[in-house]
């Protein structure tokens, strides 16, 4: 079972360098990223 994650936060370079760690994990993957609150619900709702 893979560990899916999203990654909320303001800073574009952050959310890549979180993701980039996240991914050298084979059991964890980044399923979407977001800017802020609103972006992270509505990634959630689709």
């Amino acid at each position: 079972m893979t560990i899916r994650v999203l990654i909320v936060d303001d800073h574009p370079v952050v959310r890549s360098g979180i993701a980039g760690m996240i991914e050298t994990d084979p059991e964890i993957s980044v399923c979407s990223e977001a800017g802020d609150g609103k972006q992270a619900l509505a990634s959630l709702a689709s």
